[in-house]
């Protein structure tokens, strides 16, 4: 493509920085290959093709995703193997199965149920149907899963049968819980209860040959935390590609790792409210405030130099309509630092969620738009 200046592109757009991108990427790599496991990266947060290439150093490796379509898109670009981490439930089996057959690919599934076992089960029979799959354990964050003492597991266990195509073949966790707290004591605390539970829960499932077992956890916090993984067979993280204001809040990283920035135009001066109005609204940022618990500075977004990245002292985003947003601002010189016209890019709270507004990725590298990479949605 040519390229492009960021005065060029139109607005808002999400501006992502390669050379950070690659930086961060090494450094999960790099984690997990001290902690002795393997690295599952979680391409919800990017959901293209050229950074999960990049997560994986062009290798050929896992990856997770969170929704078929994710899965599918993938698929077709070749990734083999494939989890998806969300409790299966048995209509989507069909649609599971075609991804699978279509692109010679495995996508293993996530339970939490006897019921969907059971469905699991028939179905690969009736339509000779071949299925790899994990029991999710709940290790405290309390969305979908089982207790690591749950009887369920054994139960679950049982419906399988020995040497039949579809395999239970071991466990899943995510301590999602660990965004709740920037207190690293707590968790390192979380992520030792998530090691030893989900290894706790493997003793619950019955028949079963220790030399296929799988235990599979992951957060980025507990990830990068970690000073023991013994066990555990592999990590999904995801957030750690970009990172954002969310994770810096919690010291998780520096401001200045953060990958991914949306970029905007100043539309208009509100002279009587002392407001900057700026063409990215709630629709292009999304609502996520999750940093403020630690950063209330940080609002919506924090506003920042359009070519450094670098946050303006004391600016954020207020306030949020569908497609506009308010920066309050103290002093009215700002009215002459960003006039209507002028470009800001902003830092995001929560970047899945700001970067599901979009269609591609704006690849930024050493000051100009060097390549514009697609990305998925839907589901």
């Amino acid at each position: 493509m040519k390229i492009q200046n960021l005065e060029e592109l139109d607005t808002p757009c999400l501006i992502l920085d390669k050379s950070l991108l690659e930086k961060n990427c090494f450094k999960a790599r790099k984690k997990c290959l001290e902690l002795n496991t393997i690295l599952r990266p979680h391409v919800k947060t990017p959901k293209s093709i050229e950074i999960a290439k990049i997560a994986l150093d062009n290798q050929e490796g896992p990856i997770t995703v969170s929704t078929l379509n994710e899965a599918e898109y993938f698929a077709s670009a070749g990734f083999k193997d494939i989890l998806y981490a969300v409790c299966i439930i048995p209509k989507k089996l069909k649609r599971l199965n075609f991804i699978q057959q279509k692109y010679s690919c495995i996508i293993r599934i996530v339970i939490d149920s006897t019921y969907v076992a059971q469905e699991i089960l028939k179905y690969s029979k009736l339509h000779n149907a071949n299925f790899e799959i994990l029991i999710e354990i709940d290790c405290g964050e309390g969305r979908s899963g089982l207790d690591y003492q749950d009887e369920m597991i054994g139960e679950i266990s049982r419906v399988f049968e020995p040497n039949h195509k579809t395999k239970l073949l071991g466990v899943l966790t995510h301590a999602g819980h660990s965004y709740s707290t920037k207190d690293k004591n707590e968790i390192i605390s979380i992520s030792n209860i998530e090691r030893e539970e989900a290894k706790a829960s493997l003793k619950k499932i019955l028949n079963f040959e220790d030399k296929s077992q799988i235990i599979s956890i992951g957060s980025t916090p507990t990830m990068f935390l970690a000073s023991n993984l013994d066990g555990i067979s592999e990590v999904r993280a995801g957030i750690y590609m970009f990172w954002d204001l969310a994770q810096a809040s919690k010291g998780i990283c520096k401001i200045e790792d953060i990958a991914i920035t949306v970029l905007a135009s100043v539309i208009g001066h509100n002279h009587q409210r002392k407001r900057i109005i700026i063409d990215a609204g709630s629709l292009a940022l999304s609502k996520d405030i999750s940093a403020n618990k630690f950063m209330p500075e940080a609002g919506y977004g924090l506003i920042c130099n359009p070519h450094t990245a670098i946050p303006f002292e004391g600016l954020n985003i207020s306030e949020v309509h569908q497609e506009h947003g308010s920066i309050k601002i103290k002093s009215t010189d700002w009215f002459d630092k960003l006039p209507i016209g002028s470009l800001v890019r902003i830092l995001p709270n929560h970047a899945c969620l700001t970067c599901a507004a979009y269609e591609n990725y704006n690849v930024l590298e050493n000051g100009s738009i060097i390549d514009n990479w697609s990305r998925t949605n839907g589901w």
